[in-house]
């Protein structure tokens, strides 16, 4: 039986594991897929956020984890269209278009798992 306090739990670990894989994976890999554009410092950022997502799913502190991570993902993908806020993410983390669309859907889902299922 699957309680909805684990749904919180279960996103926040699922979603830290991608992003240690995303951070493993950009050093050996880049772009992710063809179209994710990533650098070194995106891919430790990647590794260290995802660590520190999946220590906080692990202690069963699921919702503020993933409000937070919505928070985060949110503006950081809306900075990703904002002109000069772009160009300093590309910059300093190879961000480009694609991962900032991501980036927001990342946070919307993580915002509507965090404040939509309740505990």
């Amino acid at each position: 039986m699957v309680y909805i306090a684990d749904v919180q739990k279960t996103y926040a670990i699922v979603i830290g594991a991608v992003l240690v894989l995303v951070g493993i994976i950009g050093f050996v890999n880049a772009p992710i897929f063809g179209i994710f554009g990533v650098n070194t410092p995106q891919n430790i950022l990647h590794l260290v956020g995802g660590a520190v997502v999946l220590w906080f799913g692990y202690k069963g502190s699921g919702k503020p984890t993933n409000m937070w991570l919505g928070i985060v993902s949110a503006v950081v993908g809306v900075l990703g269209f904002i002109p000069g806020a772009s160009t300093l993410l590309a910059d300093i983390f190879g961000i480009n278009t694609a991962i900032s669309v991501l980036h927001v859907a990342i946070g919307v889902v993580s915002l509507g798992v965090a404040y939509g299922v309740k505990e």
